[in-house]
């Protein structure tokens, strides 16, 4: 039986990734609990962001044409009421509010959820 990834990218979203990596270098992805866009994942360059006791490494993530996994963490109390569900990262036209990387190209990263069976 396979199991069902945590997360995972939508082609838009892998495509995305390609071209902020090639910019960028190697990057990484927060999903914090906070209101507004404070809850969109937030991409940064690996290590820009710093992780600690209060978050969860959820999934290294590998995307077609990126050498390295690309990191995805949340925070712990975010975690705590997602853990019933499969995170799936897009892209949506628009800029959001916050330092992720994608902001300039005039898109944010936007998660989809769905529950996965218990």
């Amino acid at each position: 039986m396979t199991e069902t990834p945590r997360v995972e990218l939508t082609p838009a979203a892998a495509d995305l990734l390609r071209r902020l990596r090639a910019v960028h270098g190697p990057l990484m992805f927060h999903q914090s609990g906070g209101c507004c866009d404070g809850s969109a994942p937030m991409c940064y360059p690996q290590g820009e962001f710093r992780t600690g006791s209060s978050d969860i490494l959820l999934a290294d993530l590998r995307v077609e044409g990126v050498e390295e996994d690309i990191s995805f963490w949340i925070s712990r109390s975010q975690y705590e009421r997602w853990s019933h569900t499969r995170l799936v990262v897009d892209v949506v036209e628009g800029r959001g509010s916050g330092f992720s990387l994608e902001a300039p190209e005039g898109v944010r990263f936007l998660i989809r959820s769905h529950l996965v069976g218990a």
